[in-house]
């Protein structure tokens, strides 16, 4: 796993939250890497985040600043929205627009409210939480 944030607080926050609570469970985290929300090159954290070859990514970022790194990371690196895990701040239909949809297709995340979503064939579709009892979570 390698988790990646852009450098607002919020963004910082949550990233390490997560890394502290995955190593707890015995996880394990390759890289934490961060960038800011505006960059001459996005090639260094793109590299930094893929360079040892990650089973998953998890990002906790802006979407502007995130929108530009997908780009890099898509176009020269090995990275996979499919296999990337984001929080709540990317659950915006203008993240597509910014990044280009196709760029984001697979991505996935946790929604505020504790339900999911994920970005496929340019759209972002959530799913409420699942009630308490136990039944699936259905469409938002």
């Amino acid at each position: 796993m390698s988790v990646g944030h852009s450098r607002d607080d919020a963004s910082g926050t949550a990233a390490e939250a997560f890394t502290t609570a995955w190593q707890a469970g015995g996880g394990t985290v390759l890289a934490v890497v961060d960038w800011p929300e505006s960059a001459a090159s996005w090639l260094r954290p793109a590299t930094r985040l893929t360079r040892q070859t990650p089973d998953a990514w998890v990002i906790a970022a802006a979407p502007l600043g995130f929108a530009q790194l997908a780009r890099r990371l898509r176009r020269n690196t090995d990275w996979a929205p499919d296999r990337t895990v984001a929080f709540a701040s990317l659950q915006d239909t203008r993240l597509l627009a910014l990044a280009g949809a196709d760029v984001l297709d697979g991505l996935r995340g946790a929604s505020a409210d504790g339900g999911t979503w994920s970005a496929r064939r340019g759209w972002v579709t959530s799913w409420r939480p699942a009630p308490t009892g136990g039944t699936a979570a259905r469409p938002g």
